[in-house]
């Protein structure tokens, strides 16, 4: 390699190397420290999920973890709209009431309505019936209790969610039947951080079962169990050890192989990036693996070393075999990073240089340990942290509490306070009188329309030519009308300039006409027609059913005074027809 710009020195006067825990960077031609591929730490994945299967197109809980870490979210978000729907109420309460067509009476009146919660809750004095009140305090209450208890809820449902299932794993001993089944596709992948390549590799070739000095020792060719590559990478050369539906029968497994010094290539690594993955043939999806880099720092030693020498590095890993019982008998092999064992390595730039003269010294030895627990077996079923039973049992709690706290509240209002205690009845009583005030106007405007003509001013010009002001004029008939035609204009029966015009008018034309029939008949009386009834209400109390009892009644004789003037005057009228026709026919015989 070109000598670099920095962090370098030279060794047999004419070559040059990286410092102790650099190595050369082609690209800028540079000696760069030690970094991996972005693993900094250990990770391990067993290959199963036990998160709660929800509908993707509804929503993701991992969207809601990014927005909601905790439940606190969901407390303060419950606490604010609490706090502005109680403050909402408060400053409502400051509008006046009136005569029940405010906008404030509106809406305390459909607060109230909201009371779903302690509508038979209120306080009551002793020896009365319980009956059911709607006020204003118990809606505030009740929406502010409910906004609670789905806050609380939303909380308990998120921490359900996120604690997902307890896993239980239950370690049981083997048999070689037990461990025939177990059949995963295995995958080993180390690179080794240097400037080397697979030009340097050498010796990966044999494989070593059981423990050298034992009886179970045994050597094969690697072949026989792994498929093995190299693959020159950016950070240096990787070994991929592949092994298609494998069946693990021994506890320890060695493999070996050693990086050896090339012209102008010297045989050096600053670190080692590893990744070893095991699957199930049956059920792909689930993949379970341990990768991570050993560089510096990783020994006990946080200085900057370069590996270096004929002592082998040792990487040790644990396979688990496991069971997972919810997964349909899931057989998977779970592997574990163990121990990191370094080999010859130097943090001095002396040591280096030393060791890059010397030929005994120019090969990096490394060394794949695999301990198969292969006496026990780990079978993993799930638990559910919450029954149906404990999970209804938390909701009324929730619910309980919710309604206890408000109720509470509710109770020291009125008892505290007395006009909480009859809010409901001035508030019934302001709506009502004002309905029973609209229901008797239409009742009225009826009656006048139909019996007492001159009362109101007809909008119809086809119905009525003139105006009748008394009971002797006889207009042109009127159209027989319904409800359904009948329109009304309450600004002109309202004026009290006009209705008193049309009175003066009315009584001219009446006075008029009374003379004129007294020459003819001194003997018929004068007809005024009063107006109807008013309704009678006292102002600023509760109208009663004898009120209303008392209007009809004085409704129902003014009806009766109304069908008498008709017959008199209808008797009237054919008197006097009677009377013109004979005075026509005995004008012509005079003729």
């Amino acid at each position: 390699m070109q000598c670099p710009s920095n962090n370098f020195f030279r060794y047999n006067t004419t070559l040059c190397a990286c410092n102790p825990g650099y190595f050369y960077n082609t690209t800028d031609n540079t000696c760069s420290p030690a970094t991996s591929s972005g693993a900094d730490e250990f990770l391990v994945g067993s290959g199963v999920d036990y998160s709660i299967n929800i509908p993707a197109n509804l929503f993701s809980f991992d969207t809601i973890k990014k927005f909601t870490q905790s439940q606190a979210v969901f407390l303060e978000t419950t606490l604010v709209l609490l706090a502005s729907w109680l403050v909402f109420c408060f400053f409502v309460r400051f509008g006046k009431l009136g005569d029940g067509t405010t906008l404030w009476f509106q809406i305390r009146w459909w607060i109230s309505r909201l009371d779903v919660s302690f509508a038979t809750r209120h306080w009551l004095d002793d020896q009365k019936v319980v009956k059911k009140r709607k006020t204003e305090l118990g809606g505030t209450f009740s929406i502010a209790s409910w906004i609670l208890f789905i806050g609380l809820f939303a909380a308990l449902l998120y921490q359900i969610i996120s604690m997902r299932t307890v896993e239980v794993h239950t370690v049981i001993a083997t048999n070689a039947p037990d461990l025939a089944s177990f059949h995963n596709d295995m995958e080993f992948n180390i690179t080794t951080i240097s400037t080397m390549t697979c030009s340097n590799l050498q010796g990966l070739s044999t494989l070593v079962t059981g423990n050298p000095g034992f009886i179970n020792y045994r050597t094969a060719p690697l072949s026989t169990l792994v498929n093995f590559t190299c693959e020159n990478t950016t950070t240096g050369p990787t070994i991929s050890l592949k092994c298609n539906d494998c069946q693990l029968l021994r506890d320890n497994l060695y493999i070996s192989w050693q990086f050896v010094d090339l012209p102008n290539m010297p045989a050096m690594a600053v670190g080692f990036e590893f990744k070893l993955s095991a699957r199930d043939p049956r059920h792909k999806k689930h993949v379970s693996f341990v990768s991570g880099a050993l560089k510096n720092g990783s020994t006990n030693s946080a200085k900057f070393v370069t590996y270096r020498g004929r002592d082998p590095n040792i990487l040790q890993f644990n396979l688990f075999p496991r069971i997972y019982r919810t997964k349909h008998d899931l057989k998977l092999i779970q592997p574990l990073f163990h121990d990191f064992l370094p080999g010859s390595s130097h943090s001095e730039t002396n040591q280096l240089q030393a060791s890059l003269q010397r030929p005994a010294d120019g090969l990096v030895n490394m060394t794949l340990y695999v301990n198969y627990l292969s006496s026990y077996i780990v079978e993993i079923d799930n638990q559910s942290t919450l029954g149906p039973v404990g999970f209804l049992a938390d909701v009324g709690g929730l619910y309980c509490i919710s309604i206890v706290i408000f109720f509470y509240l509710m109770v020291q209002f009125e008892y505290r306070f007395k006009r909480f205690r009859s809010e409901d009845r001035v508030m019934r009583s302001i709506r009502n009188r004002r309905k029973a005030q609209e229901r008797w106007n239409k009742l009225r405007k009826y009656v006048s329309f139909t019996w007492g003509p001159g009362i109101l001013a007809s909008e119809d010009k086809a119905f009525v030519e003139r105006e009748c002001c008394n009971c002797f004029a006889v207009p042109k008939r009127r159209k027989r009308t319904t409800m359904d035609h009948i329109s009304f204009n309450t600004t002109k029966a309202s004026t009290p300039g006009a209705k008193v015009v049309h009175d003066v008018n009315c009584k001219e034309e009446n006075n008029r006409n009374s003379s004129s029939m007294h020459s003819n008949n001194t003997d018929t009386p004068q007809h005024d027609i009063p107006l109807p009834p008013s309704l009678e209400i006292m102002p600023g109390s509760e109208i009663s059913i004898q009120e209303i009892h008392k209007n009809l009644k004085n409704l129902y004789e003014y009806n009766v005074m109304l069908r008498d003037k008709l017959v008199t005057t209808r008797s009237m009228i054919n008197a006097l027809t009677s009377k013109a026709s004979a005075a026509s026919s005995s004008d012509q015989r005079h003729q």
